[in-house]
């Protein structure tokens, strides 16, 4: 049975079912990442600055520069137009660089998925 996520702890960005615009439909994810919180080595917690990625920008990122799908299919496979999926794509791609380049932690956490599961 699928699990459903919904806007908890959603941090900025565009189409967070805040503001204008259409609302924003849930996306499917394939599961939960094992590991959600990613902190630079060597600096206390109560020091670093966090960004946070949601679970749909995380599996645009792995389905595309992971799995090395095409953006087309990996809209399909999570449900949404190519524009979406690649609107999740370039805010995932943009909070990792400014993380990895900054020093800051990630967390991955909220948005509008439905998890289904390895079902490909």
């Amino acid at each position: 049975m699928p699990r459903y996520g919904r806007e908890h702890g959603h941090r900025g960005g565009r189409g967070g079912g805040h503001g204008r615009g259409r609302h924003r439909g849930a996306r499917w994810i394939s599961a939960m990442p094992p590991i959600a919180n990613f902190q630079p080595f060597g600096i206390p917690p109560e020091h670093v600055k966090v960004i946070y990625i949601t679970l749909e920008e995380l599996e645009a990122l792995r389905l595309v520069d992971l799995e090395g799908m095409q953006q087309e299919e990996a809209a399909y496979t999570m449900g949404v137009s190519r524009k979406s999926l690649w609107n999740d794509l370039k805010s995932a791609r943009r909070k990792v660089a400014e993380a990895l380049v900054n020093g800051w932690a990630i967390r991955i956490e909220g948005g509008n998925y439905i998890v289904r599961g390895d079902q490909r």
